[in-house]
Formats: C-alpha cells, sequence, structure tokens
C-alpha cells in the first residue's frame, strides 16, 4: 500500500496543493509553520475520518474560505482508490470513496491504513489511560469495522447510563434500572476487552523486538492490558470461556461500584477506564522512566504497528513521522531510518542529511511543496 498522490485545497494553510509522492522515504523538510505537519494530518485524515489535532473539523478550513478539501489516490496490491473529504462551515463534512459517499465513517476504515508518530505521542507513555486506550482504538478500528461498531454501541450505552446516574435522585429507582444498562454494557464491553487483550498480546513481541532494535538490546520492554487480568495465568481456553470470563468478571465489577457510581455520579468501571500497563527492564515506565526511554518506547510501539497491520491485512501501511529525528541520538536516528525502508514513510523535520538511500526530498515553504 502506498500514496500515489495528494491535493488539497483551502486545508489550513494550504490554499492549493498537487504532489506525487515515493513509494519509499519522503522526505518533507521546510522551517517551522510551513505546512509539514498540516500535510501529515490531512494523510490521516483518511484513514480515520478525523483530526487528532483540532477539536472542531471547521479548523481545518483556511481562514477566509467555507470549504477545503482532501483527495489522496492510494495504490494497493490489488487496486487503486480515490479517497475524498469535503469540510464546509454550513454542513457535516462529506467524504468518498471512489466517487460514491459514504453513509457511516466505519465505512472508510481499512481504505488506507497509517501509524501516525509525533513528538505528543509521548502522551501515549506518561499521561492518562484515555491516551492509552485511544490507541488502541485507533488502531483496531482500522483493521476491524466491527470493532468501530462495538465501540460506538457501548459508549451509546455508557452515555445512557451515566446520565441515569447523573440525574436520577432516587437510590432505590437507579439499583432497580442500572441492571438493564449494565447488561447490555456487559454484552459488548466484553467483545472491545477480547479484541483489546488479542491487540496488546499481538503487539508484545513486535514492541519488544522494534524496542531491542532502536535501543541496541539495552532494555526490554512488556506490555500488559489491565483490563485482562481475569485470563492471566489461563491461557489457552477456547475463545467461548474466555469471553464467560471477561463477562462474568465485568458484571461483577459493576454489581460491586454501584454505590459508588451512585454516589460520583458516573459510571467508574468497564473498558472504558481500563490501561495498557508498560514497563522497561520490569519498571513502570511511566512514572520512573526517563523522557528519552519514553520517547523510544512510544516509537517501539507505533513500529511494532506497521508489523501487526501487515499481519492482520496483508499490507504494510504508511509510516507518518513527524519531527522525530531531532529528539533521537544519532544511533537510534540510523537504525529508525534503516526501519522506514520497510514502507512508504512520510518523515517531517527542519533539516535532513542529503543521500537517505531510497529517500526523495520535497521542500515546504509557504505552503508550497517542490
Amino acid at each position: 500500500m502506498y500514496i500515489k498522490k495528494v491535493n488539497l485545497e483551502n486545508f489550513r494553510n494550504y490554499s492549493r496543493l498537487g504532489v506525487e509522492f515515493f513509494d519509499g522515504i519522503n522526505v518533507i523538510e521546510g522551517k517551522n509553520a510551513q505546512g509539514k505537519t498540516n500535510l501529515l494530518e490531512a494523510i490521516f485524515f483518511c484513514c480515520i475520518g478525523k483530526s487528532l489535532r483540532a477539536s472542531r473539523e471547521r479548523e481545518v478550513i483556511k481562514f477566509g474560505e467555507d470549504t477545503a478539501r482532501i483527495k489522496i489516490e492510494v495504490q494497493k496490491y490489488y487496486k487503486a482508490s480515490e479517497i475524498y473529504l469535503l469540510f464546509s462551515r454550513l454542513a457535516k463534512k462529506t467524504i468518498k470513496i471512489d466517487g460514491i459517499p459514504i453513509k457511516r465513517i466505519g465505512e472508510l476504515f481499512g481504505e488506507l491504513n497509517a501509524v501516525y508518530f509525533s513528538p505528543d505521542e509521548l502522551r501515549l507513555i506518561k499521561d492518562a489511560p484515555e491516551d492509552r486506550r485511544r490507541f488502541m482504538d485507533i488502531h483496531i478500528s482500522q483493521i476491524s469495522k466491527q470493532y468501530f461498531y462495538y465501540l460506538g454501541r457501548y459508549e451509546k450505552i455508557l452515555a445512557n447510563r451515566n446520565k441515569l446516574l447523573k440525574d436520577c435522585k432516587d437510590v432505590q429507582v437507579l439499583k432497580e434500572t442500572l441492571p438493564i444498562w449494565d447488561t447490555q454494557l456487559v454484552e459488548v464491553g466484553t467483545k472491545i476487552v477480547r479484541m483489546r487483550i488479542d491487540f496488546v498480546e499481538n503487539l508484545s513481541p513486535y514492541a519488544q523486538k522494534a524496542h531491542t532494535y532502536l535501543t541496541a538490546n539495552s532494555e526490554t520492554l512488556g506490555l500488559e492490558y489491565t483490563g485482562g487480568a481475569v485470563l492471566q495465568g489461563k491461557g489457552g481456553l477456547p475463545l467461548e470461556q474466555e469471553l464467560q470470563l471477561i463477562k462474568d468478571d465485568l458484571s461483577k465489577r459493576l454489581q460491586k461500584s454501584v454505590d459508588k457510581d451512585i454516589k460520583l455520579g458516573y459510571t467508574s468501571v468497564g473498558p472504558h477506564r481500563d490501561d495498557i500497563k508498560i514497563s522497561v527492564n520490569d519498571i513502570d515506565i511511566r512514572s520512573f522512566g526517563s523522557q528519552g526511554q519514553q520517547r523510544t518506547v512510544a516509537l517501539s510501539l507505533k513500529l511494532a504497528e506497521l508489523e501487526i497491520m501487515k499481519e492482520e491485512t496483508g499490507e504494510m501501511p504508511i509510516l507518518l513521522l513527524d519531527d522525530v529525528l531531532s529528539e533521537l541520538d544519532a544511533g537510534r536516528r540510523e537504525r529508525l531510518l534503516k526501519f522506514c525502508a520497510k514502507t512508504q514513510t512520510f518523515i517531517t523535520g527542519t533539516d535532513f542529511p542529503k543521500g537517505l538511500p531510497n529517500a526523495k526530498y520535497f521542500r515546504v515553504e509557504n505552503a508550497t511543496i517542490n
């Protein structure tokens, strides 16, 4: 899988852009605030249908304009396709695949798979569990439309349960009504937890391999999904038994937390509260790791994503690296660039050494790329 061409119109600081890209390493260099990150944002928008940067989608429309457009031409092993997004200040965004409008955002997943890494991705390691859940949800949704459906369904059920907890002041009514939502929450939540456990289990060896490579075999990385504790020591069970264990555990935790939830006014347990425990040499990297270690772990997780996406889809996804090299020492930069040769890569920065193998250089200046 690789991107053949990107067209932008009134997207962020780009008035009009049309660039054909190389199927190897695309080096996007230029001074700050010229449009390098905006280009990567546009590409990733076509993967998941939303921005990782904008809280409101209208923010991507160039100042003074009413609409913005992204069009990306993608080549896969078996077909070429075109992804088109239209943003308007007056209406909802429109997404088309090969000229045909889609009705649900989930239909976009899988058309263009990419892994995105920027300095902000340190949040994946050092910030709240929400960032690690988002990491899981974005990845699994790109390879499983069913998971994206489960996630949307769970969030709706959770919102209804939380609204009941917040609005109803009669404790007896709450205790009689909550089980109705709990049954639905457990049913969908069990499937989400099982798919997340699979993801973390699949990710772990690839992440360890990438981390060993980046650190020249000096550190050992460990990953564990906290919501899967009920399955620890019970490996090899049939799927139905594993699902039943997760279901029973989630149901018990919801029942046990009823009084607490009533007091808090929201649901305190479930997949929306789960996390990934990350350790280096058996030490909690979030609490005790240096910033350099945390950055390398975050990058290792992203590189591992590439490998399991290839394993699960049959095609290597696009790698988007935004201003990453400046934060790495010389040895890790060299090893990362060698890794990039595995797939089409877009890598941004203010300055790069010339003559990188399998690379084509592009210069960004005032939202123009040459």
